[in-house]
């Protein structure tokens, strides 16, 4: 859609200093390089069949089904559990015991004795076993709000209230999609150099999309148990613009501190992108209408998006004026045509929110995938998650790269206590990482490794007391407590994405802008916090369907916008 480009033709990229602050990591969205677009372009060009083998489900909405996908090398089955769940046992947390549905993505197709092994673990979670022939382990509930009405309402003959739609945005959420090798599933090694999952995450990605296929079906499938020859099926307009839901609460937010190497591949490839966008010097007039085209797009998506978060809420309504004022100043005698990508970035620097800046980019890279689809094969990481440690570099150096890195660590008074108000920790009881006030709980021991400023700044007061030439070896012989400290200051010398610019636990830290972060990578959308700590998404909502994908559908479905 775009004209090509030499790729060394770039602009600067957005300075780490700026790009990796809480605040703009929190209002992140998602983008042509989001890991759910990745798999929809390569299965449409690709011409990926998808088959529902299996589907033994009773009218009570329990029993097995099974999904396969044929790619041009392979075959994947998603074997669906569907379980008649009491209301009273239905739970987001991560320690629940039950759910509505039960998944697990299988490389190749199961066998009969596959699917009874499956039976007898996939219900289970965490509680089972599963095999290295699985790639992915998952679980799912009925939207409480949504469910029954959508089900009661075919069931009738009609068609569900498209307001009460609107509201939830989907009929079940998942809680769960664990891969890379979680309870006994394949390792990512083991098919990291499978074309179809080189790019982050995307067999689980792909779980997700066959989830929401099943999910469309059940509910069809329970309508016409229950109403009969009365009944209708949900209309397919409708059905698309309905997406797969997921909660995610502190679980995630430590990931992004614990994968540096593969947070920066994440970030510098969509900085990379913006930049080689900024870098042309003129819109072609395709260019130009599939932005206003987006532009349109996400101004209703911003609209329809609902959320109960006062925040969010505030956020929600500067966004919707930053829209408004970009799609008019688009319009005005303001807006050039030489380097007009780079224009219009550098007037939102002023002109708009952080939420709308952020907007914006993910927008300009809308019409360029010529340019910058290719990227996405950069964002993978192999093991190890960070760099080997350099024990030549001298104390001198490391100092030196203390200072000009992480002079926004050293500038913080660690004494204070709300700079040192927060403490992350995994709940014996919960299973899940947690965080808590430092001051009042004695869980100092068990703090997990996530305050890189803080240990940062420490390692470089105990760096006062070694001659300038000392080499790191001889520091870590005499005080190996800053192995992992050095280790993630070398590996931000060669990956300077990796590392957040901001106190992760400082009183007014607000872990969900880190969980919105990686999910919009993941490319989720209606971001709706439920506290500081955990939020609802949607996932592929707006996606087209199997029976409907071609490579022009692939791409123009990401701001999902409920029908009227």
């Amino acid at each position: 859609m775009s004209q090509t480009q030499d790729h060394s033709e770039t602009r600067p990229k957005r300075p780490p200093e700026t790009v990796m602050r809480l605040a703009r990591l929190g209002a992140s969205h998602q983008c042509r390089l989001s890991f759910m677009r990745i798999l929809m372009r390569r299965m449409a060009r690709d011409a990926w069949t998808f088959a529902k083998t299996t589907f033994d489900i009773d009218t009570n909405g329990v029993g097995h089904a099974v999904y396969t996908v044929t790619t041009p090398q392979r075959r994947y089955a998603l074997v669906a559990f569907s379980h008649d769940l009491p209301p009273t046992q239905r739970s987001d947390r991560v320690i629940a015991t039950a759910w509505d549905a039960t998944f697990a993505l299988v490389d190749g197709e199961p066998s009969a004795d596959d699917i009874n092994r499956l039976s007898r673990n996939v219900p289970h979670q965490e509680a089972g076993r599963i095999s290295e022939k699985e790639l992915v382990l998952s679980r799912a509930n009925r939207s409480g709000r949504l469910w029954a009405h959508v089900v009661d309402a075919l069931a009738a003959g009609h068609q569900p209230d498209i307001e009460r739609l609107r509201d939830t945005g989907y009929l079940m959420r998942t809680t769960a999609v664990y891969g890379s090798g979680k309870f006994g599933a394949a390792d990512f090694a083991y098919i990291k150099d499978r074309p179809e999952f080189s790019a982050p995450f995307q067999a689980e990605m792909l779980t997700v999309y066959l989830i929401r296929l099943f999910v469309r079906d059940l509910a069809n499938h329970m309508a016409l148990a229950k109403g009969g020859e009365r009944a209708a099926t949900l209309d397919a307009d409708l059905a698309q613009e309905l997406g797969v839901g997921n909660a995610t609460g502190l679980g995630l937010a430590p990931f992004v501190m614990h994968h540096p190497r593969l947070i920066h591949n994440w970030i510098a490839a969509r900085e990379t992108a913006v930049a080689r966008v900024r870098a042309l010097s003129m819109a072609t007039d395709d260019a130009m209408a599939t932005f206003r085209s987006r532009l349109a797009q996400v101004r209703q998506h911003v609209a329809s998006w609902e959320t109960g978060d006062p925040m969010q809420g505030r956020k929600l309504v500067g966004l919707q004026q930053d829209l408004t004022l970009l799609s008019s100043h688009m319009d005005s005698d303001e807006f050039v045509t030489n380097y007009p990508w780079n224009e219009l970035y550098l007037w939102s620097e002023g002109a708009l929110s952080l939420e709308g800046q952020e907007c914006l980019t993910s927008l300009m890279l809308e019409p360029h995938g010529d340019l910058v689809d290719d990227l996405a094969q950069t964002m993978a990481v192999p093991n190890p998650r960070y760099m080997p440690i350099d024990g030549t570099m001298t104390v001198g150096t490391l100092k030196d790269h203390i200072r000009r890195r992480y002079d926004w660590a050293l500038s913080i008074d660690w004494d204070d206590p709300r700079n040192s108000a927060r403490i992350w920790y995994v709940s014996a009881d919960k299973l899940e990482p947690r965080l808590s006030d430092r001051m009042t709980d004695a869980l100092a021991p068990y703090a997990q490794p996530v305050a890189p400023g803080r240990d940062v700044s420490r390692l470089y007061q105990a760096l006062t007391d070694w001659p300038e030439d000392a080499r790191i070896a001889t520091l870590l012989m005499n005080d190996p407590v800053y192995r992992s400290t050095v280790r993630r200051i070398q590996t931000a010398l060669q990956a300077p994405y990796s590392e957040i610019r901001d106190n992760t636990i400082s009183a007014d830290m607000h872990p969900v802008d880190l969980l919105r972060c990686v999910l919009a990578f993941f490319g989720a959308t209606r971001f709706d916090p439920k506290s500081d700590r955990w939020l609802r998404i949607c996932m592929y909502a707006g996606a087209p369907f199997p029976e409907t994908l071609t490579p022009d559908t692939a791409e123009d479905w990401p701001f999902p916008r409920m029908v009227k």
